[in-house]
């Protein structure tokens, strides 16, 4: 470290270093808390625009993903619909525009409990059979939503794990 009487020579002021030494510290605090996603941005928010349309097309007996939700009978395929817009869209949306390493782990670990969730969801729907009825199976948009949050999960835990 320079002495005082050697920076007041060289015409470096003490002051001006412990600003400049704040400055560099507070940058590297933000750089520890923000990631950089690079290509694999529009990998998520392609996959996002997917989940979206699976959401909104027929998951089961001509219910859309949000009606589901919304007034849904059954748990399983409500509890998918929620972590999937909750964690799939909401929760991605809000991790590329903070760039919060934390959230990606957030998004990462809720991601794969929607994947776990939406896979249940369609086994649900095609091994439920009540008095008189047969099991209808699962429409095109539970699936289209469950592939869609299985792509979202993989690339947010190699998002999380990137870093070193």
């Amino acid at each position: 470290m320079m002495s005082e009487e050697s920076a007041n020579r060289s015409g470096v002021d003490l002051a001006e270093m412990d600003e400049l030494r704040e400055e560099v510290d507070s940058a590297e605090r933000r750089a520890v808390r923000t990631v950089e996603f690079g290509n694999r941005a529009m990998v998520i928010a392609g996959a996002v625009f997917v989940l979206l349309i699976g959401i909104v097309l027929p998951w089961m007996d001509g219910q859309t993903g949000w009606q589901v939700l919304l007034n849904g009978e059954e748990a399983i395929p409500r509890l998918f619909a929620g972590t999937a817009i909750g964690i799939g869209v909401l929760g991605s949306i809000a991790t590329l525009i903070t760039r919060r390493w934390a959230l990606c782990w957030v998004c990462a670990i809720g991601g794969w409990f929607a994947s776990v969730d939406g896979l249940l969801a369609i086994w649900s729907q095609q091994s439920m059979v009540g008095r008189d009825v047969a099991a209808t199976g699962p429409e095109f948009g539970m699936i289209i939503s469950a592939v869609a949050m299985v792509v979202l999960a993989v690339q947010w835990f190699r998002m999380a794990w990137s870093r070193p």
